[in-house]
């Protein structure tokens, strides 16, 4: 396939075609199911489907099928199944077209809803988590099939609950499970790197446990001069049930379940990361003045954030604002724990060993109730193919200017463990545009537009190589 035409084909396409359909993408409102309990009225996940659904009709791409796939009562999903040239099994093209809520505090000029191209990138919501997916994958085929490459059949996937936790997505695969047939490629386009100057694989995916935990101590609020000593606090009880599981100093989680040895493969391509993007790590975050992160070494940094539990306490409730705040002893906290996990624990044996922890021996007798249980897997790589590897080299180099590198998510996507299971024989190729300042699921979201550019070129000759492995 040639290289330079490819270039062209997959220029041309981003800049007539994806860029105009993409910002009119970020515009619509596609909150995931958890963010918007009245999705299916409010009809912003169907809005941005169809919106899909029509720029991939038009491309007119030999033989294949766009169709909206709906199973009752679940967020819908859009299928393109594009026939290939050769038969070396089904490549399965992922993304997700929900979006994170808005939040507050985007830049003046810039909101979620609000398009703006400024200095190579595309502000908004959903541009670079991850709308420009589906968008790429199509392009990417095109791009094959224009400069004279070979491609199997290709799936492209695109669902719109995976910012829920991708809830729905195993009852969608095994209703196509017949459909899709025998996956021997899965390219994710979800993922990132620590910079922009080379192609990036993600290697692993953390897993992912949330519980919401109310502690009530009382039937109403009662003044705290008259109370207080008597009755327990419940921020107290919350925050002693806490210290079982988290070393409050250190933020190591005590529970067995979340934690696994490291491999040692996984170990040295973190200091392979470092060695590549040395400082990253750091400074692609915005520390308040004068804070530091937990340990020095940027190596430690990377693991703790790929292959080591964590605790981060997400959301809260029962507290009033401080201005709002009277000389009350407060009846109930509640608070929303994230966990995340290793990339190898298991997810479910973690949920139970929280749910004991938060509910046995309670202090003080105090009520706990437990909502909003969640846990996924994560996703450990199985090692590369050789024509892989080396197609890695070439595109690299080619494309890129710099070698390849690897990493570890601290995010999750459970689309990739249960895909890892259904499809244990297949090759796994989980990139994507996010670089360290897209900003994804904060204000001032943005997608690098060279930086998918390149990826886009790059998977398509990914998909000319594995045709011809």
């Amino acid at each position: 396939m040639d290289k330079t035409a490819t270039t062209r084909t997959v220029q041309h396409l981003w800049q007539a075609e994806i860029l105009p359909s993409l910002q009119d993408f970020v515009a619509i409102p596609a909150l995931s199911p958890s963010f918007d309990a009245a999705w299916a009225a409010n009809g912003n996940l169907d809005a941005a489907v169809e919106h899909l659904r029509a720029w991939i009709t038009k491309r007119n791409l030999p033989g294949a099928t766009v169709e909206v796939v709906r199973l009752p009562e679940r967020t819908p999903l859009l299928l393109v199944d594009i026939p290939g040239t050769v038969d070396a099994g089904t490549v399965l093209l992922y993304g997700h077209l929900d979006k994170q809520p808005p939040v507050g505090g985007w830049a003046e000029g810039l909101g979620p809803w609000s398009p703006v191209l400024r200095d190579g990138k595309l502000f908004g919501r959903g541009a670079a988590d991850d709308g420009y997916a589906g968008y790429a994958a199509t392009a990417a085929v095109e791009a094959v099939r224009a400069n004279g490459g070979q491609h199997s059949r290709c799936v492209i996937l695109l669902e719109t609950c995976e910012e829920s936790g991708s809830y729905d997505l195993p009852a969608y695969l095994e209703h196509l499970d017949d459909r899709l047939g025998a996956v021997s490629l899965v390219v994710c386009l979800d993922s990132g790197g620590m910079d922009y100057d080379r192609m990036w694989l993600t290697m692993s995916l953390r897993g992912l446990v949330s519980v919401t935990a109310t502690a009530r101590v009382l039937t109403g609020g009662q003044h705290s001069g008259t109370v207080s000593g008597v009755v327990t606090s419940s921020f107290r009880v919350l925050r002693q049930l806490i210290d079982r599981i988290e070393d409050s100093s250190t933020g190591e989680i005590k529970l067995s379940a979340m934690n696994v040895e490291i491999p040692a493969e996984r170990a040295a391509e973190a200091r392979a990361t470092v060695e590549s993007a040395p400082g990253t790590v750091i400074t692609a975050i915005p520390f308040a003045d004068g804070v530091r992160p937990v340990v020095d070494d940027e190596v430690e940094l990377v693991l703790n954030s790929s292959w080591r539990p964590t605790l981060s306490i997400i959301g809260a409730s029962g507290l009033p604002e401080p201005e709002d705040a009277g000389n009350v002893l407060r009846p109930f906290t509640t608070l929303t724990l994230s966990f995340r996990l290793p990339p190898t624990a298991d997810a479910d044996a973690a949920l139970e060993q929280v749910k004991q922890a938060l509910t046995t021996d309670v202090p003080y007798g105090a009520q706990i109730e437990l909502t909003r249980l969640e846990a996924a897997g994560g996703w450990n790589a199985p090692a590369l193919a050789p024509w892989l590897r080396s197609t890695l080299d070439t595109v690299s180099d080619t494309v890129f200017g710099a070698p390849w590198r690897t990493m570890g998510m601290g995010g999750s996507i459970p689309f990739m463990g249960l895909l890892a299971e259904r499809y244990p024989d297949a090759q796994f190729v989980i990139t994507g545009a996010v670089g360290p300042d897209s900003n994804i699921h904060v204000p001032d979201e943005s997608l690098d537009i060279a930086q998918a550019t390149r990826v886009t070129e790059a998977v398509a000759h990914i998909l000319d190589a594995h045709a011809n492995a």
